[in-house]
């Protein structure tokens, strides 16, 4: 099945270093604009299932604000202990001024 494509925020909504809780295909996600991209990943962290909402973005990175873990944003992989398994991680597009998440059906 193809990945569904869900309309999630305006292009201008959020400046770079921000982030959005969104809901898309019955997900929790996490909408985050870094300098020079956008990126979607699961809300929770994978260590403690607690909001990255409440970390913050550091280059192309979310910190857990609970333990410290870093997540790539691109991939969702940890970046550092304690986390040792990955975030999901969903593509991005930007068009006519939305962002649009895709997530599998």
């Amino acid at each position: 099945m193809s990945p569904a494509e869900y309309a999630v925020a305006r292009e201008d909504e959020l400046a770079p270093g921000q982030m959005k809780r969104v809901s898309a295909g019955g997900r929790k996600l996490l909408l985050c604009r870094t300098d020079d991209a956008w990126y979607c990943v699961d809300e929770l962290c994978s260590h403690e299932d607690y909001s990255l909402y409440f970390g913050c973005i550091k280059g192309r990175a979310i910190k857990c604000s609970l333990h410290g873990s870093y997540f790539d944003l691109a991939t969702g992989a940890p970046l550092n202990d304690p986390a040792d398994s990955p975030i999901g991680s969903y593509p991005v597009r930007v068009a006519a001024g939305q962002v649009y998440v895709a997530v599998e059906g």
